[in-house]
């Protein structure tokens, strides 16, 4: 018996029967069959080549609230998807779910989002036919951007678990949780973020939702996991007053925080950036890298501009966009 067969029996015998299991076929299909692994599980393998992916490194220089923060405390898309890792494996392991399966969900969940945040992800969701939206995005780069193009060829019960963390109900209980952490992770540390940055007080933070979970983050984020493990793993949810309290602390972030307008005010500078790069390689498109320009070939160059612009870092785009439209000194 391998190390994996021991650890699918484990599986069976220890998680509960709402979990998804690493023997489950339909969840653990893939694009392409490959042999299994004799030391890890399927999921554990997905988990795997999203960690070393070149997606997930990027994620260290893209913006989670405020663009390119100055500042080593600030989170970043990666310190967010790390959070959101932490938070929802807590949650598995206490409901005897599959953690492997949840951790590569987090892990993945935000491969695919632009540069410069929600700002970017609403200019190209403007400018490309296609539409863009991060999760999808997040799908399509796990699919066929990565690996130069190969994909990493994760499993369904994966794939759609980062396509519905967002805004769907997830085939499995393990991707409503990391659905759920997600929005207990960005919620606090945005406040956090914020009041660092002086955006936000903590005194200005609702008293009906500090009252039922907590006034400091921590308190908040316990409050909110104990919830989702109380409320059971046949439905993944909030009990109803933690529900409504987390549910009027997000309004709270949007009204205050997300459309204050001193926390995008770098925002139409970003727009502009993507705009331009985007138009520049659409007239240029023998300007792209190979890859993209298969796409192109095989898509449509709107489709690989977008791909080619959504997977670029705060720090590269505003690089790019210097050296193609800002004049250098002579020396």
């Amino acid at each position: 018996m391998t190390v994996r067969e021991k650890n699918e029996r484990l599986e069976a015998a220890s998680l509960c029967k709402f979990a998804c299991t690493s023997t489950d076929a339909a969840m653990t299909k893939r694009g392409r069959d490959e042999e299994k692994c004799p030391y890890r599980t399927d999921f554990q393998r997905d988990r795997d080549r999203i960690l070393h992916c070149n997606s997930f490194r990027r994620l260290k220089r893209k913006t989670q609230v405020f663009l390119s923060p100055v500042g080593d405390h600030y989170r970043t898309r990666l310190t967010h998807t790390l959070e959101v890792s932490q938070i929802a494996r807590t949650i598995s392991r206490c409901m005897d779910l599959n953690e492997d399966l949840t951790e590569a969900i987090a892990l993945g969940h935000d491969l695919g989002h632009s540069p410069f945040g929600h700002c970017g992800e609403s200019v190209l969701n403007d400018i490309c036919p296609h539409g863009f939206k991060h999760y999808l995005q997040s799908v399509r780069v796990a699919e066929r951007l990565e690996k130069d193009g190969k994909g990493l060829n994760l499993t369904y019960a994966v794939l759609n678990g980062i396509e519905c963390h967002t805004n769907m109900t997830a085939a499995t209980r393990e991707g409503c949780v990391v659905r759920l952490a997600d929005t207990i992770a960005y919620i606090n540390h945005d406040i956090e973020d914020s009041i660092r940055a002086g955006v936000l007080k903590a005194e200005q933070l609702p008293k009906n939702c500090t009252d039922v979970l907590g006034e400091t983050k921590t308190k908040r984020i316990t409050a909110l996991i104990a919830s989702v493990i109380a409320h059971g793993s046949e439905k993944i949810d909030f009990e109803p007053d933690i529900r409504k309290a987390h549910d009027d602390l997000r309004s709270f972030m949007f009204k205050t925080v997300y459309t204050n307008p001193a926390a995008k005010q770098e925002e139409g500078k970003a727009e502009l950036l993507i705009r331009k790069l985007y138009s520049y390689f659409k007239e240029n498109s023998a300007k792209l890298p190979e890859l993209y320009r298969e796409i192109a070939e095989e898509s449509d160059l709107d489709r690989a501009v977008c791909d080619y612009i959504s997977g670029m870092s705060d720090e590269y785009a505003v690089d790019l966009y210097t050296e193609l439209f800002v004049p250098k000194f002579w020396k």
